[in-house]
């Protein structure tokens, strides 16, 4: 039998390189926090403690471990030390022997150490360099500087010297339009001895060759060492289904292939097509010398293709599930953490339940953090979220020199390999933006970069985009991960290398980033007309819950410009613009915790907006990814889950606009009311659409119902309700529309259109109740108003979030909601049913100032 043995090393110390004082760390782990730990920094998040803290990327540090060598060790074949990340530029010795020399954060670093170790105590001794020390000598040497517009050198006491372009590291880390710098660094993820003896198998790989809902042809590609040659039978099992083949084993690593034919296989499906059915396969290499290596590969059986056609508006962009169109409905992934060491399993699940519990089927993971850990993906795999994949490139330009683009494609290899029987993985994409902001075959377009520099560096600086997103990247997934789809760069057209590659505001091809409105102060109502074939990016920011922002700020600096709010607030005028558009939009509030409250309800309108109207446009329109799903610390941004995993009105937007099912409303300049409805259901609707007047009080003034069938994936016109009907003669604030669309006894969705503007809201404030129920399954409560209620804000001092929250509610027309509590890593769910404690509503009256009301 083979002996395998993976030795931890967790006992660690670590100091400044320049001082004596050692400090007890952390692995996996960091700077920052083990200094917080050690009481040697205060809060990064807190205040403007972020400012204060930009020492310490100037400095080298030093971190060791000891440990005793097992017993058996000497006479293993193979003894190699594994560092699974470290960030970034790192030296390490062993008893004094150096070791390695490593400088990318985003892959593994594996050595032989069988001559560095010995009995007894044994030193372990790793150098992280500053990340500053290390890459200003290369920007010198470069001579000229390279576009990196979100990395805060300034903040870093660089100036206008961004450095973080030449780092394998990830940039947010250097700051971002959300986040804050915090230039890391440390032993990041998993370190250990691995010992071993006889045959071990290092990875396998299942090709999927060609899968249907009759047959799935794989190969199991199976990497292997041995420490001699030695003759056997590889072996490959699943479902019952068992495949033997002899081989011949050579001294040393090799790869091995064996297909395997699955009859009736069990498809992997995303969200709202189907279950997520995963396949275990067990594979064996038995020596004829009683030498035998075990082990495990997962995988959800799928045939997942990007579809992009010509048509008579352009050419399509969407995904192909197992011969289905899939309307992606998701968001955009930022790393969850400004320490990427700090993230548990039970961050990720809860992240990961709550998109799937707001209705999404699709994460794209962006490409300014890091390649998340393989828990994110099992996560995803399991409750059925495709996704959208990111090189950890954005929004930059990068050197071309050798050593660098060797360092990607290592990066490349690593990590493909660590995440291709993923069948979440939906899409690898080069870089986020970068074609767009250069735009290299269009003088006049992207974001004014080039305009620095003369043609000769223009074509220096364009030969290393090409070397990695043209070249080296698609070259080594069509190597390695040939079962999913390439895109060079996010947005982008077609590549075609002319102007036309280059993604515009709005395109018939390709995927979009519309920023129209916020970075451009464009109305809401442009989301009806903005529109592309797969929205990739769009967004609006709002601040968090008031007990966020009160983990980060005192009492006295509630102010919106206040020093602690500007620097939580990445964006620059960004409090400027919400308040901007809040005047635009809504009431004005009554006190800086009403300007919380009215962010966040006019950010969840906003993109509400979006949503329907890109569902309203499929198939045209086959994708909408909000920018953003969560955050890295707590701050002002465009998330709708803030850092400390509470769900902003956004949140419960987005869980309304992703169901399966909607209705969406669209006023048109003659004051007509267009009302459409869209079913990603795969079978027909044979549904009733009730139409109900209300005067301003909430009283009903007449109702009826149509008929409403629903093709199966469809959005369609129910009906077009004219000025005059709707108004019912009076004037149009004085009147509310309900509408409500129900297949027999199963209420679809609703939806409450209000003649009068949130700006108008009328003086009586409206008395809302909760009454709570207990149920077998946890609590319910019901909410009710004497009068209409916009945007009915439910709270609880449990960890959690409510099923419903942020409604509009009308007199007569109460409505019942759960809560869910968040659980811990204990527990087998994420969330689950619970009795909330001193459950509280308001309504916007209740948040708005006197002179409006």
């Amino acid at each position: 039998m083979s002996q395998i043995r993976q030795v931890p090393l967790n006992q660690w110390r670590m100091k400044q390189a320049d001082e004596d004082e050692w400090m007890a760390a952390k692995v996996p782990g960091c700077v920052h926090t083990d200094l917080l730990r050690n009481g040697k920094i205060p809060d990064p998040f807190r205040g403007t403690n972020e400012q204060d803290l930009q020492w310490i990327e100037q400095k080298n540090w030093e971190y060791v471990s000891e440990f005793e060598l097992p017993d058996g060790a000497a006479g293993c074949d193979w003894a190699e030390l594994v560092f699974k990340g470290l960030d970034t530029y790192a030296e390490c010795w062993l008893n004094g022997i150096s070791l390695l020399q490593a400088d990318n954060m985003f892959r593994e670093w594996t050595v032989d150490v069988r001559d560095a170790l010995q009995t007894g105590t044994n030193t372990l001794r790793v150098l992280f360099r500053s990340p500053v020390g290390m890459d200003l000598p290369k920007l010198r040497g470069l001579g000229y500087p390279l576009p990196a517009t979100n990395d805060q050198s300034e903040l870093g006491g660089l100036g206008e010297d961004r450095i973080s372009i030449f780092a394998r590291k990830a940039p947010y880390h250097y700051g971002w339009d959300w986040g804050p710098r915090f230039v890391t660094a440390g032993i990041w993820r998993e370190a250990y001895l691995n010992l071993g003896n006889g045959v071990e198998i290092n990875d396998i790989y299942m090709k999927q060759k060609s899968v249907t809902a009759e047959r799935a042809d794989l190969t199991a590609v199976v990497e292997l060492r041995s420490a001699a040659g030695r003759a056997g039978t590889l072996r490959v099992a699943a479902d019952g289904v068992v495949r033997e083949q002899r081989v011949r084993l050579e001294p040393g690593h090799q790869t091995l292939k064996l297909d395997i034919e699955l009859p009736k296989p069990r498809l992997w499906w995303s969200r709202g097509l189907g279950e997520p059915a995963m396949t275990d396969f067990a594979i064996a290499f038995v020596g004829d010398d009683g030498t035998e290596a075990t082990a495990q590969a997962r995988t959800g059986l799928r045939e997942i293709r990007m579809i992009r056609e010509p048509d008579e508006q352009g050419a399509s962009f969407y995904f192909m599930l197992n011969g289905v169109p899939v309307f992606a409905k998701g968001a955009n992934h930022i790393p969850n953490d400004s320490f990427p060491s700090e993230v548990t399993e039970e961050r990720y699940r809860y992240e990961i339940a709550s998109a799937a519990y707001s209705g999404m089927n699709m994460i794209r993971v962006w490409g300014g953090g890091y390649y998340e850990d393989d828990a994110f993906y099992r996560l995803c795999d399991e409750y059925g979220l495709l996704v959208w994949q990111d090189f950890m490139f954005a929004c930059s330009m990068y050197p071309g020199n050798p050593e660098f683009l060797e360092s990607v494609r290592q990066e490349a290899v690593y990590n493909i390999k660590r995440l291709r029987n993923h069948p979440c993985l939906a899409l690898w994409c080069g870089n986020n933006e970068i074609d767009s902001a250069w735009a290299h075959y269009g003088e006049d377009m992207g974001w004014g970069w080039k305009k620095d520099y003369n043609q000769e560096q223009r074509e220096e600086i364009w030969a290393a985009y090409e070397a990695i997103f043209h070249m080296i990247l698609p070259q080594t997934l069509k190597a390695l991960h040939q079962d999913v789809a390439y895109w060079p760069s996010s947005p982008l057209r077609g590549l075609t290398g002319d102007d036309r590659q280059h993604a515009i505001a709005i395109a018939s091809e390709g995927d979009v980033h519309y920023w129209g409105v916020w970075h451009a102060d464009e109305p809401f109502e442009n989301y009806n007309v903005k529109v592309g074939r797969f929205m990739s990016e769009y967004g609006f920011q709002s601040f968090p819950e008031i007990d966020t922002v009160l983990r980060y700020a005192e009492e006295e600096d509630l102010e919106l410009e206040s020093p602690v709010m500007t620097a939580h607030q990445k964006n620059g005028t960004g409090n400027i613009k919400i308040k901007s558009y809040m005047e635009r939009y809504l009431p004005e509030p009554k006190d800086f915790r009403g300007f919380l409250y009215l962010s966040q309800v006019l950010q969840a309108e906003g993109i509400r907006v979006a949503i329907e109207s890109h569902r309203r446009h499929k198939p045209y329109c086959m994708g909408t990814l909000y920018w953003q799903l969560n955050d890295c610390w707590p701050v002002a941004s465009w998330a709708g889950i803030d850092y400390y995993g509470r769900w902003k009105a956004l949140q419960y937007a987005v869980r309304r606009s992703f169901r399966e099912i909607i209705l969406s409303v669209v006023e048109q300049e003659t004051g007509a009311l267009d009302v459409y409805a869209v079913s990603d259901r795969r079978t027909p609707v044979e549904g009733e659409l009730r139409i109900a007047l209300h005067d301003a009080r909430g009283g009903l003034l007449q109702e009826r119902t149509l008929p409403a069938a629903l093709d199966a994936d469809v959005s369609a016109l129910l009906c077009s309700l004219p000025a005059g009907k709707w108004q019912a003669g009076r004037k149009r604030e004085d009147i509310i529309v309900h509408l409500s669309l129900s297949e027999g006894e199963e209420l679809l969705d609703e939806k409450i259109f209000f003649g009068a503007s949130a700006r108008d809201q009328r003086d009586e404030r409206p008395k809302i109740e909760v009454k709570e129920t207990l149920t077998p399954d946890g609590a319910v409560y019901t909410v009710s108003t004497n009068l209409p209620a916009r945007s009915v804000r439910l709270t609880s001092s449990s960890e959690g979030f409510f099923t419903d929250n942020f409604f509009d509610l009308l007199p007569g027309e109460p409505r019942t909601v759960g809560f869910l509590r968040r659980c811990g890593l204990e527990e087998s769910e994420a969330l689950a049913p619970a009795r909330a404690a001193d459950v509280a509503a308001h309504s916007m009256a209740d948040f708005i100032a006197e002179a409006v009301r």
